[in-house]
């Protein structure tokens, strides 16, 4: 009797510490834009992007992509030297600030959440890099496609001249432009889940440019592919269960 009291005081216990341990990160999970680097506004496009995932910072830094570990104690923060980026060359404004930006996350020892808010600040407390809360809702926005899933494990490119467009009303139904024919769907949101009901369209039947009408069809069955969603700046992605890119889109006015 008394083992089994030890044993139920140390599941106990170690319920307590496991439960201390996931809920002390209130970053994890959370997407941010840059509103001021080093007490300056950031430059309005391309837009700076912070996500904390998985126990790492992933984003764009303007003009490449970048990712690195990251620890939370507290009030503190920490994000690894050992940043990983890809190596774009972009205009010199663009590239300026998008060093600077880097810098100041390398720099951060603790961090500041207000409401919609987070601002990163350095050893001596003063602020680095000042973030609004991304939006995360897909109700009334639109998009404008950059490449979809062919169905043969690959992401192609929008044939040029044509348009691949979807507009997310705020009544549950997915309506845009599949290249030739205006189509129409209903899709449900749940957190990050998306669910996208089976597209009725019109009838035409476009001969130019050639290749459209295949592509018409590939991009409204990879509609219905996908089951997670995740806006970045002015960028969607759609995702299969599996994890597999199904559309990529841009955020249009």
């Amino acid at each position: 009797m008394q083992a089994k009291r030890i044993l139920v005081a140390l599941a106990i216990i170690w319920v307590m510490t496991w439960t201390a341990c996931v809920s002390t990160d209130p970053l994890s999970g959370t997407a941010w834009l840059l509103a001021s680097l080093n007490g300056r506004p950031a430059l309005p496009n391309p837009r700076i992007t912070l996500a904390f995932d998985a126990g790492k910072v992933v984003g764009a830094d303007g003009c490449n992509r970048y990712s690195a570990p990251y620890t939370v104690k507290g009030a503190k923060l920490e994000i690894s030297q050992t940043m990983i980026s890809t190596l774009m060359a972009c205009a010199e404004p663009i590239m300026q600030q998008a060093t600077a930006y880097t810098t100041a996350l390398k720099q951060a020892a603790g961090y500041k959440l207000d409401g919609k808010s987070l601002t990163l600040l350095d050893a001596q407390g003063k602020a680095l890099a000042v973030f609004a809360a991304q939006p995360t809702s897909l109700s009334g926005t639109t998009w404008e496609a950059t490449g979809y899933n062919n169905g043969k494990q690959a992401v192609v490119s929008v044939i040029a001249g044509t348009t691949l467009s979807a507009n997310f009303g705020s009544d549950g139904k997915l309506s845009g432009s599949a290249g030739c024919n205006a189509y129409n769907a209903t899709y449900e949101t749940s957190d990050k889940n998306v669910k996208i009901g089976p597209p009725a369209s019109t009838k035409k039947n476009c001969i130019q440019p050639a290749g459209v009408m295949e592509q018409e069809t590939l991009f409204l069955k990879a509609l219905t592919t996908a089951t997670t969603y995740r806006i970045e700046g002015d960028r969607l992605e759609l995702r299969t269960a599996e994890g597999a890119l199904a559309v990529s889109l841009k955020q249009t006015p």
